[in-house]
Order: structure tokens, then sequence, then C-alpha cells
């Protein structure tokens, strides 16, 4: 007989009203999430990370001269920091961004309880200059079977439109229907990633928010974001979630079914793992960097 799940139990923090326009839009910004010390803590585990701080073979210790400045200089991005860096777990976990997930999450499925899990945490750094991202879904990357991929982004800084905020096609996410995709011709201002097309762009609103303002959107709303045009850093963590109840075919291993593909290295978040009994992959001790020379042109 299968053991009891253990419950994570979460708070409520947004009203009936709010859920049904997170269902209805794709995005909800809950303001002023994060406190400025938590920024703090953030912010200094960033350099940490870029340092070397935590052992990792794709983030080595630099010289103790370094600044701080010329370590983060090169970084867009660094993928999966919660691996190695217990503060970034930290905010995997952090009990106000989980509440939120446990009432967003799977709010479109009837008989959701609210468990959540996560399967991903990315660190932008994006210096001035960056490139920002083209047209996308997230759901393109990480594919769930029951449209609750859901990514909580939290501003480390204002984000504006200078500084390449967050750009949202509301309701885009509706119809669960994945855009096609090419390749962009606009290397000045998007990385290398392709692009989503065949929508009204002219249906889209950006998303500026302030410094511990959480976004929070569901993996098929369409989304961008612009270059860096400020002459300071746009940091962001945003974490990608889903309902603990669907499993996670995010990779097909050689001779695994696609039915029963299920990746484990996940983080329970809220409500129960139901999938306990299988036990949890390894996560790794290594990190994947989306590194970045600033075009200026």
């Amino acid at each position: 007989m299968l053991e009891e799940p253990i419950r994570i139990e979460r708070t409520r923090l947004l009203s009936e009203k709010q859920v049904q326009s997170y269902v209805e839009n794709g995005f909800h910004v809950e303001p002023g999430l994060v406190t400025p010390e938590e920024l703090t803590s953030l912010k200094q585990d960033t350099v940490d990370l870029a340092r070397g701080k935590y052992p990792c073979d794709s983030l080595k210790p630099l010289p103790a001269d370094t600044s701080d400045t010329a370590a983060l200089q090169s970084i867009l991005c660094i993928h999966q920091p919660h691996f190695i860096s217990p503060i970034i777990r930290e905010f995997v976990l952090h009990n106000g961004i989980c509440s939120v997930l446990g009432q967003i999450t799977a709010a479109h499925l009837p008989y959701w309880d609210g468990s959540v899990k996560c399967m991903q945490s990315m660190l932008f750094v994006k210096p001035p200059t960056f490139q920002g991202q083209a047209w996308h879904q997230d759901e393109v990357y990480i594919p769930t079977r029951d449209r609750s991929l859901t990514g909580a982004w939290i501003a480390m800084d204002d984000a504006t439109v200078e500084n390449g905020c967050l750009w949202v096609v509301p309701g885009s996410h509706r119809n669960g229907y994945l855009f096609p995709q090419r390749k962009h011709e606009s290397a000045d201002e998007y990385d290398f990633a392709p692009e989503s097309f065949g929508f009204d762009e002219a249906l889209a609103i950006p998303v500026e928010v302030n410094a511990g303002d959480v976004v929070f959107f569901n993996g098929y709303l369409l989304h961008k974001s612009l270059k860096n045009r400020s002459e300071g850093y746009r940091r962001v963590l945003v974490s990608h979630y889903m309902n603990a109840w669907s499993v996670l075919p995010w990779s097909i291993k050689e001779g695994e079914h696609p039915a029963n593909a299920d990746r484990r290295a996940i983080v329970p978040v809220a409500g129960i793992d139901p999938y306990a009994w299988k036990g949890l992959e390894p996560e790794g001790q290594n990190v994947w960097l989306r590194t970045c020379t600033a075009n200026t042109k």
C-alpha cells in the first residue's frame, strides 16, 4: 500500500475574482510579494553564483580581484541555479509565491486541489544593451499535459519598457494552441531563440512592474522581452511550475514510451506530490549558462 503523501499547506492570497482573471487573461501581477530584504539577498546570490561561490563546472571561482561588474558582464541567464544555490531554492519555495501558485496553476481544471511542483529556475541578469527574447510560449520548451505550466517572474529591478520588461498578448493561452516558430531577423533586439508568429501583435501590452512584484503567467501565453536600453541591469528570477497531478514528459529516455515519460527532477511546493512513490531524480550539480556579448549597434 502506498504511503500517504506529505501535504504542504499554503495560505490563500488571491480573491476568486483575481483567480478568474488569471484563467481568462493568462497572467497576474502580485505587487510587493518579495520584500526589499529578500531582493537584497537574491541580488547578492546572483553575484555569488557568477563569481563561482558554489561548486559547479559551468561557474568556476573567479580571481579575488575580479569586480562584480566583470563577473556579471557576459551573463544573460543562468539556467537551474536552484540545483546549486540554497538561496535560489528558498525562492523556488517562497511562501507567498507558492501560495498564489496553489490557487492559479491549474485553476482551469475541475477538482484540482492546489498541488504544484517546480521543474525549472532561470536567473536573468540582462546587463545594459543585452538582447531580449522574441515572441514565444514556454509550453514549447516544457510540455505539460493539462496546460498548467506557470511561470513566476520575480522582478529584482523595476522592469520598464526601456530596460526590457515583459510584453504579453492577453488571452493568447486560452485555446492551448502552440503557434509555429521561425528564425527571427532581429539579432540586435532578440537573442538566438526562434520567434513565434501567426497572431495579431497589435494586441500586445507591456507589463511594467516594480522591484519585488511577481508576474505569474500561463505556459501558453505569448510573451517576449526587448533589448535592455537602460544603463542598469534588468535582473529577474523566473521559475516554472505545474500541476503536481500531471506527469512531466519534459524529455524522453531511450526506449521510453512518451505516454509514460515523467521527469522527476522536481521540487514539490504546494499541496501533495501524488507520485512521491516514484522517488525523485537527481538534480545534478551543474547549471547551464546563456551568455552574450553586448550588442551596441
